[in-house]
């Protein structure tokens, strides 16, 4: 069997949207992750500087395809913190798919590297710390988190290393992230093999098997992971038309931030009157900027006195 063999419910070319897919043979499962103008709208918002940029682009395309294997009602959330020139990265994606995500740096000693060429190792700009995952589907239920150290050069290992010590999954990952004539642009390419349950419901996968999907998967360039003209099924069809490739709807994602100006007066409200009094402009007035969207919220002299007199 070899080629698509079958779209569920149509297919989507576009950017900006996650792939599945399964490889019919041997029941391999994957998702191809393409993203467009919301990576670069996250990352050109904040004007970070190249490196950060792109460590950031990495950050959001590999937990956006993590996401899109787990069944969640709420907000799946991928973290790191480190010692290094990028002290924190965080995306999250809701389950409607909307995606943001923030960096935290030091200025100055990003502002000395500027110039640097990627690939933009984690000891280099990250240093030591750890990688967190964490699904939070309400008030009402269990919160799940996973950590992982920071290991090996790029983000991937530490994914890797954290499927194979925490879950028990095999899974191979290609992420890609570029600054192009049209903006950045990140790609991930997913695929995982999942152990034979107890009940027998899922097959096992043959060593020899998983080993020819993950060279197939090599083979995949990070010119064709990104480029804007090759579809994500003309993609996977290059890459696993032997294997008999079956693609499911594409899930589409937006840029979304969940701020609002209810809930910055939620944080003031918090504040001592001297952290107040430090923040405030010189007509009285305070702008509070969203980390993630870079949305500007202000808040004049007599609204602050309302927010105080809640106290």
């Amino acid at each position: 069997m070899s080629g698509i063999v079958g779209i569920a419910g149509g297919f989507g070319a576009g950017d900006d949207c996650v792939q599945p897919f399964m490889l019919e043979r041997t029941g391999i499962r994957g998702r191809l992750l393409r993203l467009g103008p919301l990576i670069d709208t996250i990352v050109t918002r904040p004007d970070y500087p190249r490196p950060v940029a792109h460590l950031l682009a990495e950050l959001v395309a590999l937990g956006t395809v993590l996401s899109s294997t787990l069944k969640y009602d709420g907000i799946f959330t991928l973290q790191t913190k480190g010692d290094g020139a990028v002290r924190t990265m965080v995306m999250d994606v809701t389950s409607a798919g909307d995606v943001r995500g923030y960096v935290g740096f030091d200025h100055e000693a990003v502002a000395a590297r500027a110039d640097a060429a990627p690939p933009y190792e984690v000891a280099d700009w990250l240093g030591q710390g750890h990688v967190a995952f964490t699904v939070d589907q309400g008030p009402h239920t269990d919160r799940y988190q996973g950590l992982v150290e920071l290991v090996g050069p790029r983000l991937t290992d530490s994914l890797l290393h954290y499927f194979r010590q925490s879950q028990q999954v095999n899974a191979g990952i290609l992420v890609a992230a570029r600054q192009g004539a049209d903006g950045w642009r990140a790609s991930a390419l997913l695929i995982e093999r999942i152990p034979e349950s107890a009940g027998g419901e899922t097959s096992a996968i043959a060593d020899e098997d998983w080993r020819r999907s993950l060279i197939l998967m090599a083979s995949c360039t990070e010119d064709e992971l990104l480029d804007p003209v090759l579809s994500p099924e003309t993609l996977l069809f290059r890459l696993f038309h032997e294997e008999g490739v079956r693609v499911f709807p594409p899930r589409p994602l937006r840029v979304g931030c969940r701020c609002t100006r209810e809930r910055l007066e939620g944080i003031l409200l918090t504040l001592t009157p001297e952290d107040l009094e430090s923040m405030t402009l010189e007509d009285g007035g305070l702008v509070m900027t969203c980390e993630f969207c870079a949305k500007d919220f202000r808040f004049d002299a007599a609204g602050l006195e309302q927010i105080s007199a809640r106290r």
